[in-house]
């Protein structure tokens, strides 16, 4: 009965109740710690995303939105750092099964940036576009009201034409005509040459000075044609009507010249046959009607006096 094993006594030993008490506390502890700590979700899924790189895991993943941190304790979300964090792709290439060292991008990807357009720059270039139209604007009506003046100057000088030719006019002998910013003065062959000559009469001279003052007064070029009837000539000295009317513009052209203020350069001399008539050829009143020389003034905006020039940049500025 010696041998036999003492009784134990009832309950825990004493050891363990110290031991107990150490494991509550420090479980205590760790979940006080665990209550003040924050998960930042951000730099952990760069981490992670970091990691699977190095180890030969490529995957990406799309954030649709900010990642928050989050309180284990509390359950609720708030930002883990007062910075803004904008996340817009987190990437890592690598062209190795496996990496050494970790690489952090912090979210930074090389792909440049497109710049934006500011609302300034934008401001500016619809301001430059308004002042550009306004000054399309303004040169039409620039140039309408340059127009407008040389369109009273040609009616005054038609005027001019018809006071000096009076007599001419009424007989029949000269007509003049404003059209499309022209002056046409038509010489009939009746009283100015003789059937078939490219002669002047000597009286008309004086006529042809009248022409010549008035047209001397304005600057443009001035364009002396010849022109016939349709019925065929063949002379000594004109072998066709092409002839005849180009040597009758030459004539008028020297009686025009003795007036030494019209520069030669102005002219221009053309026959034209019986390309152009002014009425059909049906009758001998028409025919007569169609042989003519005809002096045609042109001006330009840029001929114009300073009345006109001084409109034109009235109405640019």
């Amino acid at each position: 009965m010696a041998d036999e094993c003492p009784k134990c006594e009832e309950g825990l030993p004493p050891w363990m109740a110290t031991f107990a008490d150490l494991m509550a506390l420090l479980m205590c502890f760790f979940v006080l710690l665990l209550s003040f700590a924050t998960i930042d979700a951000v730099r952990f899924k760069k981490m992670a995303e970091s990691m699977k790189d190095a180890f030969g895991v490529q995957r990406e993943i799309p954030a649709p939105e900010i990642v928050k941190g989050v309180s284990v304790i509390k359950q609720e979300w708030s930002p883990s750092v007062a910075e803004q964090a904008v996340i817009t792709e987190i990437r890592q290439e690598t062209i190795e099964v496996e990496k050494e060292n970790v690489e952090m991008q912090d979210g930074k990807t090389d792909e440049p940036e497109e710049p934006q357009p500011k609302i300034q720059e934008l401001e500016e270039m619809i301001e430059e576009m308004r002042l550009e139209e306004q000054r399309e604007l303004a040169e039409q009506a620039a140039i309408e009201a340059a127009e407008a003046v040389l369109q009273r100057q040609l009616e005054e000088q038609v005027q001019e034409l018809q006071e000096s030719l009076e007599a001419e006019v009424e007989k029949g002998l000269v007509s003049m005509e404003l059209k499309e910013g022209q002056i046409i003065i038509r010489i009939q062959e009746k009283g100015s040459f003789g059937s078939g000559s490219a002669r002047l009469d000597p009286a008309f001279h004086e006529v042809m000075d009248r022409i010549s003052n008035v047209l001397a007064s304005k600057p443009g070029g001035i364009m002396v044609a010849g022109h016939t009837d349709n019925i065929p000539i063949s002379t000594g000295r004109f072998r066709s009507n092409w002839e005849l009317s180009a040597a009758r513009a030459v004539t008028v052209l020297h009686s025009l010249l003795r007036n030494k203020d019209i520069a030669e350069d102005r002219v221009l001399v053309k026959g034209l046959s019986d390309t152009q008539p002014v009425v059909s050829n049906d009758s001998p009143q028409n025919r007569a009607k169609n042989r003519r020389v005809e002096l045609i003034l042109t001006r330009r905006l840029d001929e114009g006096t300073d009345d006109l020039d001084e409109a034109y940049f009235e109405k640019v500025e």
